[in-house]
């Protein structure tokens, strides 16, 4: 087995040397690192339903999509991501004790009783601490997961509070779960360096035949085109999300509007503005405006940029209708 200590930080990177891995080693690998502050979503989830969007974009938190199923979650330098890599055989594949068994036995090495929960989660005191999800490409299965050890939890918890009730979709939607940091269950303290060199060092001790290995300029250069081609672009970490439905009452001070869109791979495709207000310019034209373009809120202001919505409903201005479409 191959293992990689990653000192690289960036989100979209460390995604897609997950998959460059995958699809272009047949070793076994192991791979750990940590990310910037990210909210990481699932393959099938809708981004814009699971993430709280004027709190990431006033926070700087990136948003990014990985090719496993499974709920969202959020990462920060606090939280240490682990993923196995592995050829198996049909029908044998994935195999989530399998995979976990070698995270519950290093964190025992530190006197923690980490258990497996009925979601595949790891557990502390029945307090979640992991979230684990898988892909399979051929014969190649990657598992990953995270390891909570001293996240930042006011950011975790306000970063995916999404608004409740706006989307109707068939996404797969995020189960909440009570959570803790390891960190606050050692007995001998030590911060995320030490930490992530223990469970590194114990996956090379206790798996025979395991090696470090480090990045070679090809393996960069691939990955880093990896992240220009898909993990960092707005159509697969926004535009990937399945078909949905948004609803809004947007209530001011002249009336209330009842907002309806229907988005097909990221892109508005009818918008319908109704309720009790004024107008002096047929709604109709404003609906056609919004008609087409992506569900994003720089596009929206630019396209809006070069007319005052209060023409077409009295009392509410460019930024209020943007706000609400979100």
């Amino acid at each position: 087995m191959l293992c990689i200590n990653s000192t690289y930080q960036d989100t979209f990177f460390n995604l897609a040397s997950e998959e460059y891995l995958m699809k272009s080693f047949n070793e076994d690998l192991f791979l750990l690192y940590c990310n910037t502050p990210s909210i990481v979503v699932g393959k099938h989830q809708n981004t814009l339903a699971e993430i709280n969007l004027s709190y990431v974009m006033e926070h700087g938190i990136t948003v990014a999509r990985r090719i496993s199923g499974g709920g969202t979650v959020y990462h920060d330098p606090g939280n240490l991501n682990f993923a196995f890599i592995t050829t198996g055989t049909d029908g044998h594949l994935v195999d989530y004790r399998k995979f976990t068994r070698p995270l519950i036995d290093a964190m025992g090495t530190m006197s923690l009783k980490v258990t497996l929960g009925s979601r595949n989660e790891l557990l502390i005191n029945k307090l979640k601490i992991s979230g684990t999800a898988s892909h399979v490409y051929k014969q190649r299965v990657l598992h990953h997961g995270t390891l909570l050890f001293s996240s930042e939890m006011d950011h975790l918890s306000l970063a995916l509070k999404a608004p409740p009730g706006r989307f109707r979709d068939k996404a797969v939607r995020s189960v909440p779960s009570r959570i803790t940091n390891i960190r606050d269950h050692l007995t001998h303290k030590m911060e995320m360096e030490e930490f992530q060199e223990k469970i590194f060092s114990h996956i090379m001790n206790s798996v025979k035949g395991a090696s470090r290995y480090t990045y070679s300029d090809h393996d960069l250069e691939s990955i880093q085109s990896l992240v220009k081609q898909k993990y960092s672009t707005w159509e697969w970490n926004y535009g990937y999300s399945p078909k949905y439905e948004f609803r809004k009452t947007i209530t001011f001070d002249a009336g209330t509007l009842e907002l309806q869109m229907q988005v097909v791979k990221g892109v508005i495709r009818r918008v319908s503005l109704t309720g009790d207000f004024m107008s002096t310019r047929q709604v109709h034209t404003l609906e056609e405006i919004l008609t087409g373009i992506i569900h994003d809120p720089e596009t929206i202001r630019m396209r809006l940029s070069g007319l005052r919505v209060q023409d077409y409903i009295t009392g509410l201005d460019n930024e209020a209708l943007l706000s609400g479409m979100f």
